[in-house]
């Protein structure tokens, strides 16, 4: 690969000379300007705008315009003067955890690569040091005319750099996130997790660009025969339609593992009317779960008590009716045995009237004389 800067990397008094090389390339598919009636290129010319004249690239210098547009020459000696210790070094200022470079600023990738045999071993010893501290290299370099950012960090036994924009070129993130507020449901976040899952992980060596593949086979068909490719079928517009998410969610669920080859059952969701009936509870960890418990228990005891109330009264009634029953029962029976004496006491005194008759009778009474 070719070197696109030769300089060196400062890391502390140690000195490593370095080739810098870009590590990625762009595979899109490049097209040119025509002129449509005849097929002719179309190219820009750099013109002085004051004489009319096309110029070459060995006459073009730099200037900066004023805000009133008056123009100040700027040439590469001016540049070249300017105190820049890192014109033709890689200058490492700190370590750091990876974890604190914000992805936001990442720019672009370029290896390193050890210039010459006496920049092996302190370009070992580098990437050997950035290997066991487990951190990456914070740096400034200049690249193209002005200074630039940049994180070293070691991929396979090669030191890249990635290109960092500076702090204050990151704009913040004012308007962005929806204005209104919105409430998200414990069981719509149950279903993004099972997407979540459902998806897993990727080889992203795996993935390819789908567009530039078909660019790349309708020039194809084109060059052999002009014909033309078949537009695809046009989606149904969706702007600004409303739609379930939790029908989504649970649509995309099923379709994520159907096409993972798990079965239908293994897809089924829980359907929403079915959540509304019988809403699932959300989970409940530590502190927030023993208040959950709690909550519960209180929520059971009144309900207890009160069909405790309810038996123990029940029960009581029937006592109440019991003993009523038995009282009347004795009353009866009382009653019945007064009866039952009494007549006894009426006939044997019936009885005993008809024997004194009797012996009467059978007495005779002395005459007087």
């Amino acid at each position: 690969m070719r070197s696109i800067w030769n300089g060196a990397i400062s890391f502390g008094l140690v000195s490593i000379p370095i080739k810098l090389v870009n590590a990625t390339e762009s595979r899109s598919v490049s097209f040119r300007q025509v002129h449509q009636t005849d097929g002719g290129r179309i190219r820009y010319r750099k013109v002085c705008e004051l004489d009319g004249e096309e110029v070459s690239q060995a006459e073009i210098g730099k200037a900066y315009e004023e805000s009133d547009g008056t123009m100040i020459p700027i040439t590469d000696e001016d540049l070249a003067a300017l105190p820049l210790p890192t014109a033709k070094t890689i200058e490492i200022v700190a370590f750091v955890p990876a974890g604190e470079i914000d992805p936001l600023q990442m720019d672009t990738a370029y290896y390193l690569s050890a210039s010459g045999v006496p920049a092996a071993k302190p370009y070992t010893l580098l990437r050997e040091a950035l290997k066991r501290s487990d951190k990456v290299a914070v740096a400034k370099y200049a690249l193209r005319g002005r200074e630039r950012l940049g994180m070293l960090r070691v991929v396979d036994d090669v030191i890249a750099m990635h290109g960092l924009l500076w702090p204050d070129e990151i704009r913040a993130p004012e308007g962005v996130a929806p204005e209104n507020p919105v409430a998200v449901r414990e069981a719509e976040l149950d279903l993004a997790d099972a997407l979540m899952a459902t998806l897993g992980e990727v080889d992203i060596n795996t993935l390819h660009d789908d567009y530039r593949e078909a660019v790349e086979q309708m020039i194809a068909a084109k060059a052999e025969g002009g014909a033309a490719v078949a537009p695809p079928e046009p989606e149904a517009a969706g702007g600004g339609q409303v739609i379930d998410l939790m029908a989504a969610l649970e649509s995309s669920v099923r379709a994520a593992k159907e096409a993972r080859g798990e079965g239908a059952d293994v897809a089924e969701v829980t359907e929403l009317t079915s959540r509304k009936s019988a809403p699932r509870a959300p989970k409940e960890t530590g502190a927030r779960k023993s208040t959950a418990k709690t909550a519960a228990r209180k929520t059971t005891a009144p309900a207890r008590k009160s069909t405790s109330r309810t038996a123990g009264a029940g029960a009581k009634e029937g006592e109440k009716k019991a003993t009523a029953k038995k009282a009347t029962t004795k009353s009866t029976a009382k009653t019945a045995a007064a009866k039952k004496t009494t007549a006894k006491k009426t006939t044997a005194k019936a009885t005993e009237k008809k024997a004194t008759a009797s012996a009467r009778k059978a007495t005779p009474r002395k005459r007087s004389a």
